[in-house]
């Protein structure tokens, strides 16, 4: 891929980390453990299995706005799955090369929410006039970056927040939180044995004092048992809201992720294994759970 396509992606995967990682402080604690501990030399030899962002389903923005930006940059639409208790529908999409991280989009079904909720909501919406991805030069990393952490909307009520986490904590996510990084997620399959399936790696975890998502069990695993996955609860911020309300609210998480190798690979050595060999996608049962992450029954225990 030329470099008129890989700088840009690279500085807004560098943008969105730099700014994820300053307002979730488990990840510091978790990369510094795993160099304590020589799991890893360096924070920058663990790999990302995939990023996640969460949208509104309204006009002018939701996933068909936001896949502009990553499809720019080669990344393909891949499988759609749909989470009814939660009205999201959500898809994900694979990375032009194997060392970018894969991303995870999931939307709001706003006109599945009460008249009330998806009033409140689309006071917030309506302020966006149209596509704002359509007004950004996608060349220009800085300015996508920039994108991805400004507000789309007005600062909202705390009185809207706390009507929307009533009906939908995703919804009072998103309405406060916008584009922000929702999580990052650490591949524990390539990491040194004792620590390479997230059984153990939740051992490792907990040891360090990190509270787990223990919704649907601490390990979501996929029917196939290919997929496994666990994670950390939100820490809680405190968000400013407008007329000076302050509120602690859910932030981001922390992710992990075993993908085990596919049946028809199961001969090939350790030192031969790459991506393409390991289950890739996701699954809908895990994600149900791991989108508690951020949710009052995780996060007030």
């Amino acid at each position: 891929m030329d470099d008129s396509k890989t700088k840009p992606l690279d500085t807004v995967m560098h943008g969105l980390m730099n700014r994820y990682q300053e307002r979730v402080p488990d990840v510091k604690v978790i990369l510094n453990a795993m160099v304590r501990e020589r799991i890893i030399a360096d924070p920058d030899d663990i790999e990302n299995d995939h990023v996640a962002f969460r949208t509104l389903g309204v006009p002018q923005l939701g996933i068909a706005s936001f896949e502009k930006i990553f499809l720019h940059y080669g990344y393909e639409k891949r499988d759609y799955y749909y989470f009814d208790g939660k009205k999201l529908d959500a898809y994900w999409f694979s990375p032009p090369e194997p060392h970018y991280p894969r991303i995870f989009v999931s939307e709001l079904r706003v006109n599945e929410l009460s008249s009330e909720a998806q009033r409140i909501i689309q006071s917030y919406t309506d302020e966006v006039k149209s596509d704002p991805v359509d007004k950004l030069n996608l060349d220009d990393g800085p300015q996508v970056d920039a994108f991805l952490h400004q507000p789309l909307w007005r600062t909202p009520t705390l009185g809207d927040y706390l009507s929307l986490l009533h009906e939908s904590e995703y919804a009072a996510w998103v309405i406060y939180n916008r584009y922000y990084l929702n999580h990052f997620t650490i591949s524990v399959h390539n990491l040194p044995k004792g620590y390479n399936t997230v059984s153990d790696f939740n051992k490792f975890l907990e040891r360090q004092g990190i509270k787990l998502n223990d919704s649907g069990g601490k390990v979501k695993e996929s029917p196939d048992g290919g997929l496994l996955q666990s994670s950390t609860v939100a820490q809680m911020i405190d968000a400013e809201f407008a007329n000076g309300d302050t509120h602690a609210i859910s932030g981001s998480y922390v992710e992990f992720a075993e993908r085990r190798v596919l049946p028809e690979f199961a001969t090939l050595s350790a030192n031969q294994i790459q991506r393409r060999h390991r289950r890739d996608g996701f699954e809908a049962g895990n994600a149900d759970k791991i989108f508690e992450s951020t949710y009052t029954a995780q996060t007030g225990k």
